[in-house]
């Protein structure tokens, strides 16, 4: 496994969210902001109550600069109106920062980061975390699952169920809304997907 040096060195430890967002398309934690258009940070109120974690940026996110822009960010918009949350009262952000891609002529094909490239990121996502302290985390996908929750976490036999992060924050695991833009029984599972949200919503009361 490639080792690399992780994002630490770059993560500011003050100057707030305004600082973090200013900086971090410096990162050279991993190898993946040689090839991507840019980091793309969070975006949302600093003090929101839910934060909602990803897995990477997609196409369109690393073209816009902004995160879940493409159809699974069109997807998660219709979800969160499903089960009631309003997008501009949550804090979106994604596990790795850049996007990982492969090409197939001209299309940019999203490939999962790496375990390294994983870690690499997490202290990107733990600042957000310290900066935002949300009363609760939603954990969409494998890969953000693995930043917060530890590689031995399932998200298709644990989803939906409360769950608690190593500092004790808690949360709630769901399948990325990619996934639900793939499916073949897309009514079944984005049903599940909304029914993921309000257990979430249900948590924070």
């Amino acid at each position: 496994m490639v080792k690399y040096p992780g994002a630490e060195q770059w993560v500011p430890r003050t100057g707030g969210m305004k600082r973090v967002r200013a900086v971090i398309g410096e990162c050279r934690g991993c190898d993946l902001w040689e090839d991507a258009e840019r980091a793309v940070p969070g975006e949302g109120p600093v003090r929101a109550r839910m934060m909602l974690v990803g897995e990477t940026p997609g196409d369109n996110e690393d073209k816009e600069g902004h995160v879940f822009v493409g159809p699974a960010g069109r997807l998660l918009d219709k979800a969160l109106v499903e089960a009631g949350i309003d997008r501009s009262k949550v804090y979106l952000t994604n596990a790795v920062k850049h996007f990982r891609f492969e090409r197939q002529g001209k299309r940019r094909i999203h490939k999962t980061p790496s375990a390294s490239q994983i870690t690499a990121c997490r202290p990107w996502l733990r600042r957000e975390l310290e900066i935002v302290k949300p009363a609760l985390v939603v954990v969409m996908g494998s890969v953000a699952a693995r930043a917060l929750l530890g590689s031995s976490f399932r998200v298709g036999q644990d989803r939906g169920k409360p769950v608690e992060l190593p500092d004790g924050r808690p949360a709630v695991a769901t399948v990325h809304p990619s996934a639900v833009v793939r499916s073949d029984e897309f009514r079944r599972d984005f049903g599940r997907f909304v029914d993921d949200l309000k257990v979430a919503v249900e948590l924070l009361g």
